[in-house]
Parts: C-alpha cells; sequence; structure tokens
C-alpha cells in the first residue's frame, strides 16, 4: 500500500527501469523507427504479441533449468490461479501466436516485432530489468539462404543507424543433431577431466547440458573453455555444407563476419546458424544483435516441425551506439494577440497542422515572454495574429525576417 503520507517527490523508478524523455526519447524511437523501415523492405511485417503468456510458453523454451527460467523471470500468480510470466524475450511469444492462430499452414511468416521485455538481473550499463528489443523471425524457409538474408537484414539496421563501424559480427554453426550428438560427448569427457576446476553452476551444466559450460561467465570457467574442442571436426558433411553456404551468401549480401567457435545456444531446438553483432564500446554489455536457427522451437510450442530463423537486439543498447540523439522536430508558434485575434490564430495553427507542419500555440503570458518561450523551444517561425483582419505577421526565427502576409500564404511561404 502507497502510504499517503510519504511526498510524491520522494517515489522513483521502480530500480532496473527508467523513464524516457527528451534526447532519450528520441533515439529510442529513431532504432525503432529504423529498424522498422529496414524490415519492411526485407518483406517483415510487425506483429504485436502480448507482454506477459502462460509461463509454460518460457518454461519449456528456455529450459527448465535456463538461468532465465530459474533466476529472472517476473512470474506471478493471477486471481484464477494461473501461472504468467512477463515475457523475457520475445521469440518464444511469436511462436505460440503463429501456432494459437493457425498459421502454420501460411508459411514462410517474416515478423517483426518491438517492446518491452522483462528480467530480474542486477542494473548497469545497458541492461535493465524492463528493457526493449526489437527483433525479426523467418519462419518456414529452412535454407542456408535464409539465415544469410536475416544476418543482412540486421547489419542493414547498423548501416542505417550509423553505427556498424562499432559492430562486429562474429558466427559460429551448431550443426544438425548428429553433429551436436557427437560434439557433447567430446565437451562430456573434457570437462569431465576437469571437473572439480567447473563452478558448481557448470558442474550442474554437464551433466545436463554440457554445451552451456562455454558460454560461462565464470573466469575459471573461461580458461577450461579456452582449450576445449570446438564443433567444426564433429560436423556431418551436411552441417558443414550449410555452414559454407551461409558464409558464401553474406558475402553476397556484403556482410563482413569472423568466425567464432565459442557462440553457442545450449538448447537441443536450436540448430545451424548462431550469430551475435558485438561491440567494445560499451564496456561489459558487449552484445547488440543476436540470434540463431531455431528449427524445433515451433514443435515445442504445440506446432508441427517448422523451421525457423531470427534475430533479437536491445534497443537501449543501440542507442547508445547512436553519436548523438536525432534533433527534435521545430515547431511553428502561432501567437494571437488580444482576444478578437484567437479564431483567425486557432485558423492559422490549423492549416499548418493539416499540412503536415508542426505548429503550436502561445498561451498567456506579454508577447515578449511568448516570443522568448518560442525561441526557447527552438521554433523556426513565429506568426503574429494582432486582429481578425487575415492579415499575419511571420517571423523566420533564424534569420530574424519578418514579412506580412495574407493567412492563406503561411503554409506556401514557410
Amino acid at each position: 500500500m502507497l502510504n499517503w503520507e510519504q511526498k510524491v517527490s520522494d517515489l522513483q523508478p521502480v530500480r532496473g527501469t527508467r523513464d524516457l524523455i527528451g534526447d532519450d526519447f528520441r533515439r529510442f524511437a529513431h532504432v525503432i523507427n529504423t529498424a522498422r523501415d529496414i524490415s519492411a523492405r526485407y518483406g517483415f511485417e510487425e506483429w504485436a504479441t502480448p507482454i506477459f503468456e502462460d509461463t509454460r510458453v518460457f518454461s519449456r523454451t528456455l529450459g527448465e533449468t535456463s538461468d532465465v527460467v530459474t533466476k529472472e523471470m517476473y512470474t506471478f500468480s493471477d486471481r484464477g490461479g494461473d501461472s504468467l510470466t512477463l515475457r523475457p524475450e520475445g521469440t518464444a511469444g511469436v511462436c505460440r501466436a503463429l501456432v494459437t492462430n493457425g498459421l502454420t499452414q501460411s508459411l514462410p511468416q517474416k515478423v517483426f516485432y518491438a517492446g518491452p521485455m522483462f528480467r530480474y538481473e542486477r542494473p548497469q550499463k545497458g541492461r535493465y530489468r524492463q528493457f526493449h528489443q526489437i527483433g525479426c523471425e523467418l519462419i518456414g524457409p529452412a535454407e542456408p539462404l535464409a539465415d544469410a538474408e536475416v544476418i543482412a537484414c540486421g547489419w542493414d539496421i547498423l548501416c542505417a543507424l550509423g553505427i556498424q563501424a562499432e559492430t562486429v559480427l562474429e558466427l559460429n554453426t551448431l550443426g544438425d543433431a548428429e553433429s551436436r550428438d557427437a560434439y557433447r560427448a567430446a565437451l562430456v569427457a573434457y570437462f569431465t577431466q576437469h571437473k572439480a576446476s567447473l563452478s558448481a553452476d557448470s558442474q550442474m551444466r554437464l551433466e545436463k547440458n554440457p554445451m552451456r559450460i562455454l558460454d560461462s561467465k565464470d573466469e575459471g570457467d573461461k580458461k577450461l573453455v579456452a582449450d576445449a574442442p570446438t564443433i567444426e571436426p564433429y560436423l556431418t558433411e551436411h552441417a558443414a555444407t550449410f555452414f559454407a553456404k551461409v558464409q558464401t551468401y553474406l558475402t553476397a549480401f556484403g556482410v563482413p563476419f569472423v568466425i567464432n567457435p565459442r557462440i553457442v545456444r545450449g538448447l537441443d531446438y536450436y540448430s545451424h546458424t548462431a550469430f551475435e553483432f558485438v561491440t567494445t564500446a560499451l564496456g561489459a554489455q558487449g552484445t547488440v544483435l543476436a540470434g540463431g536457427r531455431y528449427d524445433g522451437l515451433v514443435e515445442e510450442m504445440g506446432g508441427p516441425s517448422t523451421p525457423a530463423i531470427g534475430w533479437a537486439a536491445g534497443i537501449e543498447r543501440l542507442s547508445m551506439l547512436l553519436e548523438q540523439a536525432p534533433a527534435a522536430a521545430r515547431s511553428v508558434v502561432v501567437i494571437p494577440v488580444g482576444d478578437e485575434a484567437e479564431a483567425v490564430g486557432i485558423v492559422a495553427l490549423q492549416s499548418l497542422r493539416k499540412a503536415g507542419i508542426r505548429a503550436e500555440i502561445g498561451y498567456r503570458g506579454n508577447l515578449k515572454r511568448r516570443m522568448a518561450r518560442a525561441d526557447k523551444i527552438g521554433a523556426s517561425h513565429v506568426v503574429l495574429v494582432r486582429d481578425n483582419s487575415g492579415m499575419v505577421e511571420v517571423r523566420n526565427m533564424d534569420h530574424g525576417n519578418q514579412e506580412i502576409m495574407p493567412i492563406e500564404q503561411i503554409i506556401m511561404f514557410i
């Protein structure tokens, strides 16, 4: 319960959340609008799924023992006793929506999304408990060309934002099921020899999912991982050919990349391509866009076996890489002087807006104060309406030039 004796001014945003205002919001909106535009050029259609789902949507798809499920999800029981979870990521909800809406018979589906996600993590630079992501999912195609095109879409978004020089695409393959079975056996053999030196978490992973040890953040584990076998010797001919084609297609799309054999995904429904766009400009939070092929996820949701490839990117992290915030749109300020000028001022105001020009009205204060406010907000022009004659004064705030004209000429002049 809110203590009403507490001053409202004492209330602060919940830890791990923040307000988006001014430059922060303009950066945020610029990332979304840019991604929305570029993904649309690639044929992606925007979807919006609920921000909370049946908990099983995430526990089944992220793995019952994963850190996200066991430590980071915001899960609660509603009044009907159902277990619900604020979404920690976007892909599972998209796949659930695909199955729920009977779209598995209408493939391919090319989906773009943008919205808030929630994880209970220690807040730090570029990481929040309510954070925001954009994402693209290409559901249906099994060909390596699809993998390359999805990655190229992400690359083009980074280019459109002007931050591609700050990032490097790291690429790996997880192979097919046969490749992963052989690789898991090799990892178990290697890490078993060093089990006593593994962290407690990685000792558990050794029993349940040894590939996840490769992604451990523990410094002791990292030293062991450095000498662990890579998947390349265990790739089947099919998996090796698939990975080679992805690289060939990326080159054709003009997307530079490096191979990083340590990029992994711990769950069985991931296969073949795994990738991350990383940066050194944000400190420890180096991954800004990441994804992979997840051919088994739709089936995990109760749908048919369906190939898919996708990625997600953190809007906060992308925003931090922008060199500067987009400039705020400039207004034309209409200032009616005296009561009889107000009706004409409203006509001028609405005609500007209908022509697609951002327009505001100067509400109160003497003329000097209203002019000062127009200057403070960076208005491009001021329209002074002194009477109901239909003639107005238009002042260019950059140059100080002022002209008297009929109200009908304002739009052409500006």
